[in-house]
Parts: C-alpha cells; sequence; structure tokens
C-alpha cells in the first residue's frame, strides 16, 4: 500500500476537489426530499415506487450514455473482473435506500435521517479505530460530533409515528448500509473509472430497487403507474440527476476522500432540503434549525484538516 504525504492544517487539492464532488452530490441529494412528495402527492405512488423508477431511469441514463461512449463492452468487462466489490456497493446502496423508504413509513423523515446519516459517520470512525488499532483523533471526535449535533437540529420533530421502534430499527439498517457501501466503494473508486463503476454499481442496485419498488406495492394494493406527466418529469430529474449524476460525483470524488468524511460531507443533503423548504414552500425554519445548518457547516469545513488523502490500495 502506499504511503501518502500528509500537510499539517492544510489538506491536498486533491482531497479538496474531491470534497467539493462530494458536497456536490449530497446538494444533489438534498432536492429528493422536497421532490418526493410532490410526484406522490400528484401521482399516488409509493416513495418505495418511485425509488424504483428513478433506479431504472439511472441505469437508462447511464447505459446510454456508456453506448454513446463506446464504452459499454468495456463497463461490462471491468465490471465482472471486479464484481464482488461491484456487488457490494450495489446492493448496500439499494437496502439503504430500501430500509430508509421503510423507516420513513414506519417513524417519519426526522427521525430516520437523524438516525440514519447520524449513525453512519458514527459507525465509519469506530471501524477506522478498530482497523488502525488505535483511537481516533481529537480533532475527527469533534467533526463527528458537531456533525451529528447539527443533524439533531436541522431534523425537526415530526408528528406520531406508526411503528417507532421498527422504525428506528430500519433507519440502524439503512445507515449502517450507507456505511458500508462508501468504505467499499472508496478502494474501488481507486480501480475504476467513474462510468464505469457508477454504471455497473447502480445497475447491481436497480435489480433490487426495481423489483421492490413493484412488487411490494403491488402486494399491498397500491398503485405503480401514473398518467401524470410532471410525476414523470420529475422521477426522470430524480433518476438522472440524484442518482447517476450524484453518484458518479461521489464515486469520483471517494478517490482522495475517506469514506468517514465523505459521509460527515453528504450531511449536505438534509441542509439543502431544509433550504429549499424554506424558500421554494414556504415552510419556517427555526432558530434551532439555523444553529444546526451552522454546525454542519463547520463540521464539513474542518473536514480537509483532520482527514488523509486515501492511498491506492
Amino acid at each position: 500500500m502506499a504511503s501518502t504525504e500528509t500537510r499539517p492544517g492544510q489538506a491536498p487539492a486533491g482531497q479538496m476537489r474531491g470534497l467539493v464532488l462530494v458536497c456536490a452530490a449530497g446538494v444533489l441529494w438534498g432536492t429528493i426530499g422536497p421532490a418526493i412528495p410532490v410526484v406522490h402527492d400528484a401521482s399516488g405512488l409509493s416513495p418505495m415506487t418511485i425509488g424504483g423508477y428513478r433506479a431504472f431511469v439511472a441505469v437508462a441514463v447511464l447505459v446510454i450514455a456508456a453506448a454513446a461512449m463506446r464504452r459499454l463492452r468495456e463497463c461490462l468487462r471491468l465490471g465482472l473482473r471486479h464484481w464482488r466489490r461491484v456487488t457490494a456497493v450495489g446492493v448496500s446502496t439499494a437496502l439503504f435506500q430500501l430500509f430508509f423508504f421503510v423507516a420513513v413509513l414506519w417513524t417519519g423523515v426526522s427521525v430516520t435521517t437523524v438516525v440514519c446519516l447520524g449513525f453512519a459517520p458514527v459507525l465509519l470512525l469506530i471501524a477506522g479505530s478498530v482497523r488502525r488499532r488505535r483511537r481516533p483523533s481529537v480533532g475527527q471526535f469533534l467533526t463527528i460530533t458537531v456533525a451529528v449535533a447539527g443533524l439533531l437540529l436541522v431534523s425537526s420533530p415530526g408528528g406520531e409515528a406508526p411503528h417507532p421502534v421498527l422504525g428506528v430499527f430500519a433507519a440502524l439498517a439503512s445507515g449502517t448500509a450507507y456505511a458500508f457501501s462508501a468504505e467499499a466503494a472508496a478502494p474501488l473508486s481507486l480501480r475504476l473509472d467513474t462510468l464505469t463503476m457508477t454504471t455497473t454499481t447502480t445497475s447491481v442496485a436497480a435489480m433490487v430497487l426495481v423489483p421492490a419498488g413493484l412488487i411490494v406495492p403491488l402486494a399491498s394494493g397500491d398503485g405503480v403507474w401514473t398518467t401524470d406527466i410532471g410525476s414523470w418529469a420529475l422521477i426522470g430529474y430524480l433518476g438522472a440527476v440524484t442518482m447517476a449524476l450524484a453518484y458518479a460525483l461521489l464515486f469520483t470524488g471517494l478517490r482522495t476522500t475517506p469514506s468517514g468524511a465523505a459521509v460527515v460531507a453528504t450531511l449536505l443533503e438534509p441542509v439543502t432540503a431544509v433550504v429549499i423548504a424554506v424558500v421554494f414552500l414556504g415552510e419556517r425554519l427555526t432558530v434551532a434549525g439555523v444553529v444546526g445548518v451552522v454546525l454542519i457547516m463547520a463540521a464539513i469545513g474542518s473536514l480537509g484538516r483532520h482527514s488523509k488523502e486515501p492511498a491506492p490500495q
């Protein structure tokens, strides 16, 4: 394993570029929360069904892009060569989204967001410390603490939950899958180019999300189709931009950004969702919410000072 040179008090240029790309992915993901209720209200489709169609659109966009660049066969060849890790990233990504949807239905958006997105960086910090056989640095611990505190403040309390305990367990499972997907994707991003990695892992994720998005709603008597054109336009956006493009940004950023830092950086997702809700949906931001946004931004701003650039594995 190659060694990397650290620069005290200053992140390498490559790492800063990676953090910017990961943050951009978080911003794009932040538009998912406001968009899904709009689609649901207009079409009656469940969040799980919307997620299935979103994955289908993402794969279609990526396959078309690979074919246009005459890279489709190469994507398939490289994906098969690294099929174990590609499958691990794809399946864990799908499980993260499935458990997140289930947790939202059982315990609400706020609790799910706090438990899932708050648990993932803590789990990665613990796993990294165990792997390296040393305690996390004070800076890493403070960054995670500030980020989770900000997440708690940003997430406003929701209404009564139908299955709060089961929902929390589902959110914990979602956070675990999220952490594992980031950890497994980091070394893979050093072996595969962005198009190949995004196409292959998203295709695997779609093999789980698409059937689940159709079979589960049909079994529960929900509809799986709509004639609302606006809903299909938003689903197209969710697939092409918040999945295909966002994961391409994430995987590119993971080449120079440690997985734990990347998970913290993607906390821009709830911040973006809050800003959209305030600016476009007329919601009011509380003082606690403002403090939470500031804490998350402070945690993200400190990432480069406490993280090392990942070495090729």
